[in-house]
């Protein structure tokens, strides 16, 4: 099989996205595992991921890697979030924000495998609630459906280290349906712009709809 490294942690196996288990022989999200000279590589579904969507439409500005800490909001059943644990291995952390219970339960049994995912059942705009035992991170990786997107991103840019990374899939459908996805678009970067730098923008389509990815650095 060809192997084709793209970035730190994260790698093509025969033309498909992976990146190396961290956790042997355990599956996540009914991903295939790949076994070359000894590796075992996860499949990563740009289908069921953005950021893996984003990886296979082009990103380039990809800051992830070992012993990274990162602040994840949204992070639903785990799916994006363990792929990111495989990345920045056991000396990094990723801090799994996620506010639906029922999401949480699937969450929870990904994280008891994985010790570099630390699960916080919370709202991501109450950062009181987690500030503390984040502190500093050199990353946010968000993923919300919410109106005010523009609004967490900035309430929980306090915890990004000066020079840091944030990952957004933007939703046009979940701040404004009625409205024109890329005016939705501009808005949120129009919001953001005090804080951040866009360093790059990706259409996500055809893994998902009226989705807009952005790599940003904090000022």
């Amino acid at each position: 099989m060809k192997i084709e490294k793209i970035s730190e942690g994260i790698f093509k196996v025969d033309g498909r996205l992976a990146t190396i288990n961290l956790t042997p022989d355990s599956k996540v999200y009914g991903e295939e595992l790949i076994e070359v000279e000894g590796i075992q590589y996860r499949s990563w579904n740009p289908y069921r991921s953005k950021l893996a969507a984003a990886i296979s439409k082009g990103l380039t500005n990809i800051h992830m890697k070992p012993k990274s800490h990162i602040l994840y909001l949204g992070a639903a059943t785990g799916t994006t979030s363990s792929h990111l644990s495989d990345i920045v291995g056991k000396d990094g952390i990723i801090y799994c924000i996620e506010i639906a219970e029922r999401s949480m339960r699937d969450l929870l049994k990904v994280c008891e495998k994985r010790s570099n995912m630390l699960p916080v059942l919370q709202d991501a705009r109450k950062i009181e609630s987690y500030s503390e035992e984040v502190g500093q991170v050199d990353i946010i990786y968000q993923d919300v459906a919410a109106r005010d997107q523009d609004i967490i991103l900035l309430r929980n840019s306090d915890m990004l280290k000066k020079g840091g990374y944030a990952y957004v899939a933007i939703k046009s459908q979940s701040i404004d349906v009625s409205r024109d996805p890329k005016l939705v678009y501009r808005e949120f970067l129009d919001s953001i712009s005090g804080k951040f730098d866009v360093l790059e923008k990706l259409d996500l389509s055809p893994y998902d709809q009226m989705h807009l990815f952005v790599a940003l650095r904090k000022k």
